[in-house]
């Protein structure tokens, strides 16, 4: 498996790559390593809910359009899937496990992380401003409390091998 991406590579490419990183650049990444994986694959891999789905990014210039750029966790994940295929799991068997699931978690997260900022916007014009401030706080910290919940469940009710569940130890 010398395809696989080495931890201090993978935390490297994190930092480089804060903003987002387009499907072009994690297939040239894994092809250079000599992984198989191409364009249709990586958008296989979205559609049936192990990658994430891409944010619109507009370029600058006229008349250029936008690209989609995906988080950069993309690059881990795929580097878990190619992992547990070599290790004989399917495409289903995967979808079954922990990925497709922490994937919709991070969605979840990413979503409800917009809508705080959109809502502390709207916070800082209101007339109560203080208390509507420490009403969102309550829901924010509240929301990844359950957050962290599922995921500690799911852990537990899925399987990645040879990975240990998030909140499991030993």
């Amino acid at each position: 498996m010398d395809f696989l991406i080495r931890q201090g590579d993978l935390e490297r490419i994190e930092r480089e790559r804060t903003a987002g990183i387009s499907s072009r650049e994690v297939v040239a990444l894994f092809q250079s390593r000599g992984a198989k994986l191409s364009a249709s694959t990586f958008r296989k891999y979205v559609q049936v809910g192990l990658l994430p789905r891409s944010r619109r990014v507009g370029r600058k210039g006229k008349h250029t359009g936008s690209t989609g750029l995906y988080p950069v966790e993309v690059v881990r994940r795929i580097n878990l899937i190619k992992r547990m295929m070599a290790e004989g799991m399917t495409v289903e068997d995967i979808r079954e496990s922990f990925v497709a699931l922490k994937n919709r978690l991070d969605d979840v997260e990413r979503g409800f992380s917009a809508l705080l900022v959109e809502l502390a916007r709207r916070a800082r014009e209101h007339p109560q401003r203080r208390l509507m401030e420490m009403e969102l706080e309550r829901a924010a910290g509240e929301l990844r409390a359950a957050l962290e919940r599922a995921e500690r469940v799911g852990g537990r009710v899925t399987r990645v091998p040879g990975a240990r569940a998030p909140g499991q130890t030993g």
